[in-house]
């Protein structure tokens, strides 16, 4: 069950009969196309995750997120999938436009998602903080390369943390 906005209308309706499969096999093609074409990340992904998640393992601040039993047992009954989309729709609404009002404060700090202890983790919470790990600057609209590339990261650390892999 997605929403779409109705073309006549303009009204957000309920589309029952969407198929999530198709959609996630749509939003994984999507996600590798953008990463193999990003400036960001060189040829040799996993090396650049394990540099980055180097670094980020010397901060006292990030290296104090985890994923809890709860945060666990979420991934598994969602799915990675469904928590790829979760992460890119968050990323799409909280953290791509060019001014974020509230900016520094959007990411809940406490276990409400998995996605949101990834965000804080990987440097992914904020502008500021996308500005200072990952060299993306703050005060325009995110790219769909570096919104493929922050969700990547993401999911990648989900993945290392909830020992569901460590595959892109």
């Amino acid at each position: 069950m997605t929403r779409r906005k109705n073309s006549n209308t303009g009204e957000q309706e309920l589309d029952l009969f969407a198929s999530s499969d198709f959609e996630d096999e749509q939003a994984n093609r999507k996600e590798a196309e953008a990463l193999e074409t990003s400036p960001i990340i060189s040829s040799d992904v996993n090396e650049d995750f394990n540099r980055l998640f180097d670094r980020l393992a010397q901060s006292t601040f990030r290296s104090r997120f985890y994923l809890n039993n709860k945060d666990k047992a979420y991934i598994q009954a969602k799915g990675l999938n469904t928590i790829r989309q979760h992460a890119a729709d968050f990323i799409a609404k909280r953290l791509a436009p060019a001014y974020i009002p509230n900016d520094g404060k959007q990411t809940p700090m406490r276990h409400v998602h998995p996605v949101f202890q990834a965000q804080h983790a990987t440097g992914c919470c904020c502008r500021g903080c996308l500005e200072k790990w990952h060299h993306i600057p703050k005060g325009r609209l995110l790219t769909p390369a570096e919104q493929a590339y922050i969700v990547a990261v993401i999911m990648e650390w989900i993945k290392r943390k909830s020992g569901s892999g460590s595959s892109t």
